[in-house]
């Protein structure tokens, strides 16, 4: 755009109110009960253990900066719980946690520089590690 339709943009941009123009898809009782939903899923304890082993690779990885932290985990329990209930299931499993791993994770690592100028992604160290880290073949008792 030329230099005055950029002026306007920058002036209009101040006062609209975009979300005046949006209505609510579901109210914040809904979103209550789908949040106490999710509580009630069932994570095995083999479940634990393989995003723990997954956070703990992304940690030692030599093109990631940044791995995945505990609060980290957590909020990805949090999202496979929300995911299972979606499916109809009341309880995680570990293709949940393959099919998550890409969306949750692409904004919580970090690459280091080399590996970002060699050209590698987030998405392909991911990709990489769920390849390495065998998923739990049987449940915990």
């Amino acid at each position: 755009p030329d230099h005055d339709a950029t002026v306007r943009v920058l002036r209009d941009a101040k006062t609209r109110d975009r979300t005046a123009a949006l209505s609510p898809v579901v109210t914040a009782a809904v979103v209550n009960d789908m949040a106490a939903l999710a509580d009630e899923v069932h994570v095995d304890d083999a479940i634990l253990d393989y995003l723990s082993r997954i956070a703990e690779e992304t940690r030692r990885h030599v093109s990631i900066r940044l791995g995945l932290s505990v609060r980290g985990c957590l909020a990805f329990i949090r999202c496979a719980k929300t995911w299972a209930i979606s499916q109809g299931r009341n309880h995680v499993i570990p293709d949940d946690i393959k099919l998550l791993a890409q969306p949750v994770l692409n904004h919580r690592l970090l690459i280091t520089p080399e590996a970002q100028f060699a050209g590698i992604t987030v998405d392909q160290v991911i990709g990489q590690i769920l390849g390495e880290v065998a998923p739990p073949t049987e449940r915990v008792a």
